[in-house]
């Protein structure tokens, strides 16, 4: 009978949740995105590789390679994930430059170019690219240690 009881009242008590992480937690870096493709299309990629505009790749100026991060439109809400594969001139005034399909994917092909906001995927994503840059991280990214909840 108690042990009916137990497991009763242990159903009814909720388990420990995390509190959720901040919304801006994972944000590091707010600016404009364009797209690239035909151009380019089965042309090397900085990092080696043959760029294929239907891929859900980017050229970022700084990011590690490989690295795979949420790009998110301002205006609408639509986000796309892609691997970091490819850079950007240090001179360009955007942050990143999409492959056709994610730039697709955004609703880029009409605008050009739109406001984004780039985010990693976890908080240990975050402590990789501090210990990327070391000591000099751009100016522009947003790096900050992310505590999470016990």
């Amino acid at each position: 009978m108690w042990n009916w009881l137990l497991i009763l009242v242990a159903s009814l008590i909720p388990e420990p949740t995390q509190p959720p992480l901040a919304p801006d937690a994972l944000l590091i870096q707010e600016g404009t995105a364009s797209f690239y493709g035909r151009r380019f299309h089965l042309k090397r990629t900085s990092n080696g590789e043959i760029f294929h505009m239907d891929s859900l790749t980017a050229a970022h100026k700084t990011l590690p390679f490989d690295t795979w991060v949420r790009v998110s439109r301002e205006d609408t809400g639509d986000f796309v994930w892609v691997r970091i594969n490819d850079r950007l001139p240090k001179t360009s005034k955007r942050i990143i430059d999409l492959s056709r399909k994610a730039g697709t994917q955004l609703g880029l092909l009409e605008d050009g170019i739109a406001r984004v906001r780039i985010e990693v995927e976890n908080p240990s994503e975050i402590e990789r690219l501090i210990e990327y840059f070391g000591d000099n991280p751009p100016a522009t990214m947003r790096l900050r240690p992310v505590d999470e909840a016990i």
